[in-house]
């Protein structure tokens, strides 16, 4: 999906708690590193418990990567602190192109983790993670390999939204929002992206993922009350075959047709074209909100 440039969405601050769970690892370790390293959360407000700050969350995932591959919590919280130092240049390409090539996993996730947590997902994919794509695929045409590079990098961008952007919880209202990729579509990076920049707007989304079957599609949404508004993704013309009969047209409240794959398809009446990250999330902003008026 593109997207053009727009304003960073920073992330809200975190309890221990939320940082616990996001980190998946015990509240009494966060705070044995907070006693024993000064690694915690520096946010005061009087009458108030401290809260991570988007620095703080960076340095505490980097020391969980570096405990996890069998660094002492003595030398990582040594390594970990390098993350406070400064705040990522937002389209500091270099940086993420060096790490992927060199396969340093836990470099480059170091490098996506901390432009996520300061620039929001919208304008980390903007500037950062798509150019990287495109002159990683570049290299591809040029006969020097690179396909593990961008495995690894696609990697990368999916365990970082999923640590700092979690699943919201369902609400009562509004459509639903239904992520999927068409039959035979595996490309589900993009939709991964839409899903963290709603959850960072408070829209929880479903996204059931790669080469999702009608059927399949039909079956989860027979599942909701509320119509729904669904996304459905399409790297090639090959996937976008047509738009699926998973269900009556009336039971539809919105579906949006995102991905390359679409452009050479004549839409239906009853879906949108979408071709930008940001078009997508205006579409499904007006669909939640004419829903509650």
């Amino acid at each position: 999906m593109r997207s053009d440039e727009g304003p960073a969405q920073l992330l809200v601050e975190y309890s221990v708690g939320a940082v616990a769970r996001r980190l998946g690892v015990p509240v009494a370790t966060l705070r044995s590193w907070n006693q024993r390293y000064g690694l915690g959360p520096s946010q005061r407000r009087r009458g108030r418990h401290r809260r991570y700050t988007p620095t703080d969350f960076a340095v505490a995932v980097r020391m969980v990567d570096l405990v996890r591959a069998g660094a002492s919590p003595a030398s990582a919280a040594v390594a970990a602190r390098a993350v406070a130092v400064p705040v990522p240049q937002l389209g500091d390409l270099a940086s993420v192109i060096s790490a992927a090539e060199r396969l340093a996993a836990a470099e480059l996730l170091a490098i996506i983790t901390a432009h996520l947590t300061h620039h929001g997902v919208v304008a980390t994919w903007n500037r950062l993670c798509r150019p990287a794509f495109a002159e990683i695929v570049g290299k591809q045409g040029g006969g020097t390999g690179f396909v593990d590079v961008e495995h690894l990098l696609s990697w990368a961008v999916t365990t970082s939204l999923h640590r700092l952007i979690p699943l919201l919880r369902n609400v009562s209202e509004g459509p639903p929002i239904v992520l999927a990729c068409t039959d035979g579509e595996n490309h589900v990076l993009p939709l991964e992206v839409l899903r963290a920049a709603l959850a960072e707007l408070g829209l929880p989304a479903l996204l059931l993922g790669a080469s999702v079957p009608a059927a399949a599609l039909a079956d989860a949404l027979a599942k909701h009350d509320r119509r729904p508004v669904v996304v459905l993704w399409s790297q090639s013309s090959r996937t976008a075959i047509a738009v699926p009969a998973f269900g009556p047209r009336e039971s539809w409240a919105r579906v949006l047709l995102a991905g390359p794959g679409w452009r050479e398809c004549a839409a239906p009446s009853a879906a949108v074209r979408v071709d930008t990250l940001e078009a997508a999330i205006a579409e499904l902003q007006t669909a939640v909100a004419s829903n509650l008026r």
